[in-house]
């Protein structure tokens, strides 16, 4: 029984040590950084480090467009995690990264802080990567092929420092969020200084982590919801070829 509270305590001080180091980081940007861009472009860094760290190997993140096998674009997106290993290219054009649709798991806007106008912003941002066209090709596997698989939905939310609702994410956040509908929809997001959010897809349910959990429990309802997805389908090759003359 000792062991079992000891363990659990070991637990709780390696989450709460991660998470005053991410806020730490990001007080001390805001303190040294006085130009909002730069300050922004700080914190957009500082979170796309931290999911690089932490995320599985098999899943990568950056700041990037989203293009489809039409030819659409998405916003610029200030975190996309996405995976290699069905999509074998990703643009890179003197920095500019643009990621194929197909390979997008979760879209996430990072802002200073979490207020009415930016979670609008962010489902605006989150619903140009949802209305990309993603394809889906069959899978050459030892026992002949895998069919083609319908994409699952993509995960969206917001990361920032804090809340300007002096109540946190009490009834006037929820009341903001919930006005957001279909593609505009925010799934999971953190205020490291308020608390993170959820919203179950199964049950449509929103779960609210307390302000000292944020991080932590935002992580891992985004490995969560990752498992969940799986694997993101394989890219249909041919889709991107029609744009060459002799493909």
């Amino acid at each position: 029984m000792v062991e079992t509270y000891m363990q659990t305590e070991r637990i709780q001080y390696l989450f709460t040590a991660l998470q005053k180091k991410m806020q730490s980081e990001l007080e001390g940007a805001r303190l040294v950084l006085e130009h909002p861009t730069t300050l922004g472009d700080s914190c957009e860094l500082k979170w796309i480090d931290w999911l690089k760290k932490y995320l599985p190997k098999r899943y990568c993140a950056d700041k990037a467009q989203v293009i489809d096998s039409n030819g659409n674009l998405s916003q610029q997106i200030d975190i996309v995690i996405y995976d290699r290993q069905y999509t074998p290219f990703v643009f890179n054009d003197s920095g500019a990264v643009y990621i194929p649709a197909e390979s997008v798991y979760a879209v996430f806007e990072v802002k200073q802080t979490l207020n009415k106008e930016y979670l609008i912003y962010a489902g605006k941002k989150v619903e140009s990567v949802r209305n990309l066209h993603r394809t889906s090709a069959s899978i050459i596997h030892a026992g002949g092929n895998f069919e083609p698989v319908k994409p699952k939905p993509i995960i969206g939310g917001i990361l920032t420092y804090d809340c300007e609702w002096t109540n946190g994410l009490n009834d006037t956040f929820v009341a903001n969020l919930k006005t957001l509908q279909n593609n505009q929809i925010l799934n999971l997001g953190c205020s490291l200084m308020a608390g993170a959010f959820y919203i179950n897809k199964s049950t449509d349910k929103l779960q609210i982590s307390s302000a000292d959990e944020s991080l932590i429990y935002f992580f891992l309802k985004l490995l969560m919801e990752l498992q969940r997805i799986g694997t993101v389908p394989a890219i249909d090759i041919n889709e991107y070829g029609k744009f060459l003359t002799n493909f």
